[in-house]
């Protein structure tokens, strides 16, 4: 991944938090103009999160360019013009057993997407100024009776980095191969379905501009982002992202802080003409 030759980039993925967006969750005003000048300049942009897309399609319109989504850490695409283009879902089998390991902690959160639904089995402060903010409000649900189809994915949040780490050894443990178990911050914990991840998702993307993964660029900072990073032709870490990314992906180089729009300065420093 020590590629430097960047004229057979033609697209541009992101993920948000921790890597795009400022630490005010927010995108700057100098990575906004970045993004729209390489829109001017041909690039596909594409916005890869685990966030929901009603919550990235606010995002994307204060942008103002056409772009791609990647949501739900892979279980949903939509094309430039927010039509969905690629679904997976977690079977409908599972939810409950991964509903009934999380909650025998009424510590924990737990989240899920069901399409344009966003579901939590208890609210908190925290929670609720998010929703304010987003627009994007949440419902409460049964957690002994939880939604079972539909759901993009399950993710579970703590403030306690190592006690969520005993819950992803269970879920391994119990499912195997089943779901794709990962950590999107350290306080966050996500459950898709096995064949989901952000990397087989920019894949249905780059499939459908009949363009290589080898075209491609990624930034990311979490676990989640770890399959997109090394699918990509070129797959850059974040310097805040966590030692266990790092020590995944090795080869990868480190760039720098998404407090300093490091993302914005490599397009600019590396693409932008």
């Amino acid at each position: 991944m020590n590629n430097t030759d960047f004229t057979n980039i033609s697209i541009v993925a992101s993920d948000l938090d921790g890597t795009l967006l400022a630490p005010d969750h927010q995108l700057s005003a100098f990575t906004k103009q970045t993004l729209k000048q390489l829109n001017e300049q041909g690039f596909t942009f594409i916005f890869a999160t685990g966030r929901h897309h009603v919550d990235v399609s606010y995002i994307k319109d204060t942008v103002g360019i056409p772009a791609y989504m990647i949501t739900s850490n892979g279980a949903r695409v939509h094309d430039i013009d927010g039509n969905l283009m690629y679904s997976q879902n977690v079977n409908a089998e599972y939810v409950q057993g991964v509903v009934d390991i999380m909650r025998q902690d009424p510590d924990i959160i737990i989240h899920m997407y069901q399409d344009e639904q966003w579901w939590v089995n208890q609210a908190d402060e925290q929670l609720l100024a998010f929703s304010q903010s987003s627009g994007f409000a949440f419902s409460l649900f049964d957690d002994s009776n939880a939604p079972k189809e539909n759901i993009a994915k399950l993710f579970f949040t703590h403030k306690d980095h190592e006690h969520l780490a005993q819950f992803e050894a269970q879920l391994n443990s119990q499912f195997a191969d089943k779901l794709n178990v990962a950590f999107s911050t350290p306080w966050c914990l996500e459950v898709m379905q096995g064949n989901v991840s952000k990397g087989h998702a920019l894949q249905a993307v780059a499939n459908s501009l009949n363009k290589q993964l080898t075209n491609c660029i990624a930034f990311g900072d979490g676990m989640n982002d770890a399959e997109m990073l090394s699918m990509a032709g070129m797959g850059k870490v974040m310097q805040t992202a966590h030692p266990k990314v790092k020590a995944a992906l090795p080869n990868h180089e480190v760039i720098g802080s998404h407090e300093d729009d490091a993302v914005a300065h490599y397009l600019l420093k590396h693409l932008l003409i």
